[in-house]
């Protein structure tokens, strides 16, 4: 079995944790259905149910910005810091 090279085989870092558990949030809370399927509280007269769902996709495009931030910060140090 050929060896990989260290630089091309996957580290888990500590930022790598975080960039995945942000990429997974959405999907849990949306997957756990019980946790808002009900009416109240309503917001300006909206169920809980959408309106929880409608936070969720700015929660999300924030989350995912968030990932892909790190995920550039995480590939520049793995580098050397050279490229921007």
């Amino acid at each position: 079995m050929p060896q990989v090279p260290d630089e091309n085989r996957p580290v888990i870092t500590p930022v790598r944790v975080i960039i995945g558990l942000c990429l997974a949030a959405p999907f849990v809370a949306m997957l756990w259905v019980d946790s808002y399927a009900k009416i109240d509280p309503k917001l300006a007269g909206i169920p809980f149910f959408y309106w929880y769902q409608m936070l969720w996709v700015v929660v999300s495009t924030a989350l995912t910005m968030v990932a892909y931030q790190l995920w550039k910060h995480d590939q520049r140090a793995r580098k050397g810091g050279a490229a921007k």
